[in-house]
């Protein structure tokens, strides 16, 4: 990786803004494809990021990558399951991926999200991509609607310094939250049902699991579903451990501190006093305001949005980076077409869509239904045993096979509160 002062070109087919997964997986496999990319990451590569835990299906696209083998050498705790805990304490039967997926694909991984990043921006280089750190990207360049590349600067030193031009036939916006184009075109529109409010941290010496639920995903909910634990190990006996609910319930106000507001959530929630009980906190209590949304428009002609950049849906599924690695992929394959054919129009460019929202559109719901009053995993399946391939398949990440979207044939819509209709915590 190298520095603004050390990039080497101020032309390229592709110009890609951010270097989390969405972003080094379009590098990696445009790159790949032979065409000239180069990618600004503002941050210095290893940085922080939480989304620790990765579902099954990632493996196609880290697969396609050439990353399994990687992995497969590496500490991350296996993952072989996700576990829910009632708001009752109870402790539901583990879905246990390989029972309805028997292939290697079924077996996961738990990552510190700064080494899985930085493994595949180098991967992303190895194939040819140009990666440059410490570059932040101030604008792009638009002739009339068509973006033809970007202006970038240094993100350490001088900020007035003068930024310099990279041409790029195709912009890719993988600035994750920042949401860089979207904000700028006035594209994103947040859902006023899932503005969450999160505290977290990283403990060490926390409740582990044996064998082969030692590295399992659980999700455990606090008394009457006013928040929700996430316990996820890492190595090093490491264990990230999250709250997030209602942003109106979690920060109600004055004396909403991080450590007040964890401390009322975990005296609510037996479950997870058990795990902590001998732990210890490695590192602050960290706080987040997560707003799920979409964009109305994801591609223009020389543009598009990948990633977080382009939506954003509540973490407890996990599907975070498993969207990215896949709004990656699809976005490359259409730009690679667009740009053999030298069509790299909105429409070429964005061609990918319909069936990426048709598979994220499966994981709203199932959020939707997760914080709706009256809901529950258990009774669903209890009056419904035939729904479980289904559910099982949403969690694993299947989202775009068919067959899948018949579970809300019995589900139905089901619509969360708003966060102004919820009482604060008092």
């Amino acid at each position: 990786m190298v520095t603004l002062d050390q990039l080497n070109t101020r032309k390229a087919d592709v110009a890609i803004i951010g270097g989390g997964p969405a972003g080094a997986t379009a590098a990696t496999l445009l790159a790949g494809a032979g065409h000239s990319v180069v990618l600004f990451e503002r941050e210095t590569v290893p940085r922080f990021h939480v989304g620790e835990s990765l579902i099954p299906a990632t493996y196609w696209t880290l697969q396609r990558l050439g990353l399994i083998e990687r992995l497969k050498q590496s500490a991350f705790p296996r993952k072989f399951s996700v576990q829910f805990v009632t708001e009752t304490g109870k402790i539901t039967s583990p879905f246990y991926f390989d029972e309805f997926r028997p292939h290697e694909s079924s077996q996961t991984w738990q990552v510190w999200r700064d080494d899985f990043d930085q493994m595949l921006l180098e991967n992303a280089e190895a194939r040819g991509a140009q990666v440059v750190q410490q570059a932040h990207v101030s604008d792009v360049i638009f002739d009339g609607e068509h973006a033809r590349g970007v202006r970038v600067r240094s993100a350490v030193g001088a900020a007035a310094e003068e930024p310099i031009e990279v041409q790029a036939r195709v912009v890719v916006d993988a600035s994750g939250q920042t949401t860089f184009l979207a904000n700028r075109l006035k594209l994103k529109r947040p859902d006023p049902r899932l503005k969450k409010g999160t505290v977290w941290g990283y403990f060490r010496g926390a409740v582990r699991d044996s064998g082969r639920d030692e590295g399992a995903t659980i999700i455990l909910q606090t008394e009457g579903k006013r928040s929700w634990f996430w316990n996820i190990p890492l190595p090093d006996d490491m264990v990230s451990i999250g709250c997030t609910g209602s942003l109106k319930y979690m920060f109600p106000g004055a004396g909403s501190d991080a450590h007040s507001v964890w401390e009322r959530e975990v005296a609510r929630c037996p479950a997870i006093q058990h795990r902590l009980a001998n732990a210890t906190l490695e590192g602050p209590l960290r706080t987040t305001r997560d707003f799920s949304y979409h964009t109305t428009r994801s591609a223009g002609d020389g543009w598009v949005l990948v990633g977080d950049a382009q939506s954003f849906i509540d973490p407890v599924y996990s599907s975070g980076v498993y969207l990215a690695l896949k709004s990656g992929e699809m976005a490359a394959d259409a730009i690679a077409e667009g740009l053999a054919l030298n069509d790299i129009s909105g429409e070429r460019l964005g061609s990918w869509k319909k069936k990426y929202d048709k598979g994220v559109g499966l994981f709203h719901k199932l959020v939707y239904a997760f914080y709706s009053p009256g809901f529950s995993f258990g009774s669903l399946l209890r009056e419904h045993p035939e729904c479980k391939d289904q559910l099982a398949s949403i969690l694993m990440g299947n989202v775009f096979e068919p067959g899948v979207e018949t579970l809300f044939d019995i589900v139905g819509d089901a619509v969360p509160p708003r966060d102004d209709e919820l009482v604060p915590a008092t």
